[in-house]
């Protein structure tokens, strides 16, 4: 009957890990499936905002590789930026550490201060290639009036 006791108990021990694990595992699958689909939409902007730059340059009648390598480390930065801007959404402006002293402190996330950096390596560069956003044209009762 003592085997019995143990074996059940044991068995309840068994499953109480069986099922944290199984948590863990949906939460990483979760998250695994998260920045799937944020690199898919990364690529998704990389390629349009690359398209964009380079029929801005050819208007403008700028050739060359160094303009190439120009758009492809701003691009780099698009990338960058979008997954700081993702750090952020995931664990928000602050978050929770342990010190070494057992206490829990709440510290920053970095990724905020990186992003503004960023930023501005991105208007940088923009500004380097002589680019901006397109013209939308004159609003409704602006620009000249014809009679």
């Amino acid at each position: 009957m003592a085997t019995t006791k143990k074996t059940s108990k044991s068995n309840s021990k068994r499953e109480k890990k069986l099922e944290k694990i199984a948590e863990n595992l949906e939460e990483k699958i979760q998250k695994i499936e998260s920045v799937e689909q944020l690199e898919e939409r990364i690529e998704d902007k990389k390629q349009s905002i690359k398209e964009d730059l380079q029929n801005q340059l050819i208007v403008q009648n700028k050739f060359g590789k160094q303009f190439d390598d120009m758009i492809e480390d701003y691009l780099y930065f698009v990338v960058l930026k979008e997954r700081l801007q993702h750090d952020i959404d995931v664990n928000g402006i602050r978050y929770k550490t342990t010190g070494g002293n057992g206490f829990t402190t709440y510290k920053p996330n970095e990724s905020c201060e990186r992003l503004i950096k960023t930023n501005g390596q991105m208007l940088t560069i923009l500004d380097k290639l002589d680019l901006k956003a397109p013209d939308e044209g004159p609003k409704e009762g602006e620009g000249d009036d014809l009679l």
